[in-house]
């Protein structure tokens, strides 16, 4: 009942301040100065001040405010022994990569070329001489980029 007391008079003494700025022709700041005093009165109306103070006052409430600081403690507990334990994020990051990387076989075969150049020097003739060669690797990286 205070507290919605509190409120009103708050309310009602932005709203003469607003009068008063509106009065020295300020109209833009008079309104922004009504528009934060109607907050209070606003959260008496739907019950917000009523919730805080019975919250405020309950012996349930700051128990549940303990359990989630205890809560957020562990959390944090957790997290600096992680980075104790496993260095930092990156060193994490490069670990993980050296074990992927190790389940590829290390004499693994070395990629197909596909259709480009591989198939193109299998279905040469093998009577072609060095000169033509020359030219062909020119005209396919010339082809390549376009010109």
């Amino acid at each position: 009942m205070i507290a919605e007391t509190v409120c009103s008079a708050v309310s009602a003494a932005g709203l003469g301040i607003a009068v008063i700025t509106a009065y020295r022709k300020r109209f833009l700041a008079a309104t922004r100065i009504a528009a934060y005093s109607l907050v209070p009165i606003g959260l008496v109306m739907t019950g917000v001040v009523e919730w805080l103070a019975d919250t405020a006052f309950s012996l349930t409430a700051w128990a549940g405010f303990g359990v989630l600081g205890v809560a957020w403690l562990l959390f944090m507990t957790t997290r600096v022994v992680e980075r104790r334990r496993g260095g930092t994020r990156k060193e994490r990051r490069a670990a993980r990569a050296a074990a992927r990387s190790e389940a590829v076989a290390p004499a693994a075969s070395a990629p197909s070329l596909g259709q480009g150049q591989g198939s193109r020097q299998a279905t040469r003739p093998a009577s072609a001489s060095r000169g033509e060669d020359d030219f062909s690797d020119i005209e396919a990286i010339l082809k390549k980029h376009g010109i």
